[in-house]
């Protein structure tokens, strides 16, 4: 593996690579975080089965590239699905969104509190959501995540995963804990609302992001537009539940960040008191 490549294949249904991850080593050898990238979905994903994490069926490897080979999941991402071309974007209805949701909540539970060790994904965002053909959600690329024995609170680890999802606690102490995965559903969960990009091209030319352009308009008690203009007839008091389920998990402080379990729980709820 001197000058080696990785890469991870989401099959789509009309054959066509969905995603792929790719991965260089220098001339020396020497590895960069995200080269490990290969070893840590391996040694992450191991037996598991779960209907919100991508199935792993099997890798290849050769000299120059390795293959990680999923489950056919054919609609794509969620990031397609909100923020792509006019070909591969879809109207999602509330309900949609709802599903997506607790199912992203099911998987990244399940990540943190089933899974011996438990599991920091560290690089949760839309583009790692792919949606089943039931437009079930299901957590995929591992190439960042860190197992966690039971009894340790973090791992400390050079900072990694993409801006606009990061903890802001994770530039300070370099440390990944579940709680960052819990304010990066947090992102996740504003773009299901607004149908904005957390880096957006008008954000970026405020010098703000969703997180914080969500939050002003909190302030301003302007709540109503931040909901998706495409979002009709939709019923106000379940919007507001999982809009405030997300400001939970975007606190400053990871310390009064639910769990990912308490997420769950909370969204689930949601349903049965509607």
């Amino acid at each position: 593996m001197g000058n080696a490549r990785v890469l991870a294949f989401y099959i789509t249904d009309d054959n066509r690579r969905h995603h792929g991850l790719g991965v260089e080593k220098d001339q020396q050898g020497k590895c960069r975080e995200r080269d490990k990238g290969f070893e840590r979905e391996l040694e992450a994903m191991g037996d598991i089965k779960h209907r919100n994490i991508v199935t792993l069926h099997g890798y290849y490897t050769a000299p120059h590239y390795n293959l990680l080979i999923y489950e056919l999941i054919p609609n794509g991402s969620l990031a397609a699905v909100l923020h792509g071309k006019p070909m591969d974007k879809k109207v999602l209805d509330w309900p949609s969104r709802y599903k997506i949701a607790v199912g992203m909540a099911r998987g990244i539970s399940y990540l943190h509190h089933d899974c011996i060790p438990h599991i920091i994904h560290r690089d949760i965002k839309s583009s790692n959501i792919l949606l089943d053909k039931d437009m079930e959600a299901r957590v995929s690329d591992f190439g960042l995540a860190t197992l966690m024995e039971p009894n340790k609170t973090h791992v400390s680890t050079l900072i990694a995963g993409t801006f606009g999802y990061l903890a802001p606690e994770y530039f300070d102490t370099g440390k990944a804990t579940a709680k960052g995965d819990v304010y990066s559903f947090g992102v996740v969960l504003l773009e299901l609302l607004t149908g904005k990009k957390p880096t957006d091209e008008a954000f970026i030319e405020e010098g703000t992001k969703l997180v914080t352009w969500v939050k002003s308009v909190v302030e301003d008690k302007r709540e109503e537009i931040v909901v998706d203009s495409s979002l009709e007839d939709c019923p106000a008091n379940e919007v507001n539940h999982v809009f405030n389920i997300a400001l939970m998990c975007l606190e400053p402080d990871p310390s009064k960040r639910p769990t990912m379990a308490q997420v769950l729980n909370m969204l689930e709820q949601i349903k049965s008191e509607s």
